[in-house]
């Protein structure tokens, strides 16, 4: 097991096997970086960094469709809108 960084900790497969107690321990300050033949494959982080990870990229995604959605309208020939009930029927809902 190697830190690479302050916060990210390198190991292999075959030494993730022997030492997971320790690793789980260090997971709770740092991101692990499980490599094999010298590449990595994965990363393990804890509960609390994954869940913040993913609200980040779903508010990431979020800005970029909404940039995409007034491109769109910005560029369309056709500004009128319709409503809600309408568009659950053209998707057939």
């Amino acid at each position: 097991m190697l830190t690479v960084k302050q916060d990210t900790t390198l190991i292999g497969v075959s030494e993730l096997r022997t030492r997971i107690d320790e690793l789980l321990k260090k997971m709770r300050h740092s991101r692990v970086l499980i490599e094999k033949r010298n590449k990595p494959v994965a990363v393990i982080m804890s509960n609390e960094e994954y869940e913040k990870t993913e609200s980040l990229l779903d508010m990431a995604e979020d800005i970029v469709m909404g940039y995409l959605a007034k491109e769109r309208y910005e560029n369309s020939s056709d500004k009128g809108f319709i409503s809600m009930e309408a568009a659950l029927k053209k998707v057939g809902r």
